[in-house]
């Protein structure tokens, strides 16, 4: 990837404005390119960030290599999964001062509106998911790039050594934990933790069954286990996760390739019947069917958390809502960003949870498409992209050395969480080479 020249210091380009380095996306599935760009002062009731780490969702990759529906959002800045430390405040802005440590919310709290105020919801009227590539105040972006606007994703670009984003999609951090692991908090760890603690509301001795093994998958093994659940099947076409899964609390694992018949029919009957509950977290519409096929009757609960590739539209049979069957989605496990996040990281300080064993890899900022190449390849979980220049150019193995080793063997099938018709096909490596 071309870099240009850096500097330890961001350059003044007039009032406020930022010039600093991004990972820029030109088109669908393109390498992303290292490029100057400007960044606006925040406006109103928003704040810039230094971003300090970021890592690589799949969300992020599914998002890249989607072809538009209509105007293509391009040139754009991705990512979303971020920590960083306030560069300054817009006006009006009152809970954030410069040097707040933070972490970025891809879906924000109001703390005004219906659902914000509701206890039953984290889907924010106001700041709620945002697809259209721009800010929620204004519709603008604060990038640019050669006069050209620059657009966001999912309102916070993190790929950028500084960002804008709204106050309400920021949440203030203890400047005691470490920001290089924080990161994946602000979705994948959290996702899957909630999806079983608050959605789910797993409670011990419960049968679950997870459809997925990669960084969201995997922590809602953890949340089932501190739950006391008695049994935790593990699902996944890597057989490399079999003993991944079983550090974070997979008591059995499947894989579909070597059962010989369905896996539905395999886990009710190893489960008498049928999941308490079941997670599908891979983002295949099929596979929330199959998991419905895999929870009991009477109180089975099927939660789905993953963002589909292709097809979207969900099929089940009305029989089994007949029988007390259910389905929900799971948007960020549940949590209300900003008024459940520093608890979770007061509980990843007390080693309540665990997070840093799904940090498989740490990049510099240059390194990035490396992060796209690994997790197209099924080689990592999370990988924690530095934005210090003076980070080493080479991949470093983070955490559990083992889990490292597992991921970087290959084998001839990427795992459930990355099963796509995406591959040689329709990406091309890094290197402009099939």
């Amino acid at each position: 990837m071309d870099t240009p020249p850096h500097s330890d210091s961001p350059a003044e380009q007039g009032p406020g404005v930022i010039t600093c380095r991004a990972a820029v996306a030109w088109g669908p599935g393109e390498a992303l390119v290292m490029e100057e760009v400007e960044v606006s002062p925040p406006q109103p009731m928003e704040i810039r960030i230094k971003v300090v780490c970021t890592s690589l969702c799949r969300s992020d990759l599914t998002a890249w290599l989607s072809q538009p529906r209509s105007s293509p959002l391009y040139p754009r800045i991705f990512g979303h999964e971020a920590s960083g430390i306030v560069e300054s405040v817009g006006e009006g802005v009152r809970e954030f001062a410069q040097g707040d440590h933070v972490l970025t919310l891809f879906t924000g709290e109001c703390a005004k509106c219906r659902h914000c105020i509701s206890r039953k919801s984290n889907v924010c009227q106001v700041l709620g998911l945002e697809h259209r590539g721009v800010m929620h105040s204004d519709q603008k972006t604060r990038f640019s790039l050669k006069g050209k606007q620059v657009y966001h994703y999912c309102a916070v670009s993190s790929f950028s050594e500084f960002t804008v984003v709204h106050s309400g999609c920021a949440v203030k951090v203890n400047p005691v934990a470490p920001l290089e692991k924080l990161c994946i908090l602000s979705c994948g760890a959290a996702a899957g933790l909630g999806a079983a603690w608050k959605v789910a509301n797993v409670p011990q001795g419960s049968k679950v069954a997870i459809f997925g093994l990669g960084t969201v998958g995997l922590c809602v093994a953890q949340g089932a286990r501190l739950r006391g659940a008695s049994q935790i099947i593990g699902v996944d076409t890597n057989p490399q996760k079999k003993e991944i899964g079983k550090g974070f609390g997979v008591t059995d694992f499947l894989n579909p390739n070597d059962t010989g018949e369905p896996i539905q029919e395999v886990i009710k009957r190893m489960t008498d019947g049928g999941a308490d509950f079941c997670f599908e977290c891979i983002g295949d519409t099929d596979m929330v069917t199959t998991a419905l096929q895999s929870c009991c009757d009477g109180w089975g609960l099927t939660v789905t958390l993953g963002v589909p590739k292709t097809k979207l539209e969900i099929s089940g049979h009305f029989r089994f809502f007949l029988a007390g069957r259910k389905l929900t989605g799971s948007l960020f496990g549940g949590w209300k960003p900003k008024s459940d996040i520093p608890s979770l990281v007061d509980m990843y300080l007390n080693k309540e949870i665990q997070i840093d064993e799904l940090i498989t890899h740490n990049l510099p900022f240059e390194d990035i498409n490396k992060a796209f190449d690994l997790m197209m390849q099924g080689k990592c979980l999370r990988c924690v992209i530095h934005m210090n220049a003076n980070q080493p150019s080479s991949i470093l193995a983070y955490g559990r050395s083992d889990l490292h080793a597992i991921l970087s063997k290959k084998h001839p099938k990427y795992g459930l969480e990355s099963r796509s018709s995406i591959g040689k096909e329709t990406h091309k490596g890094f290197d402009g080479k099939e």
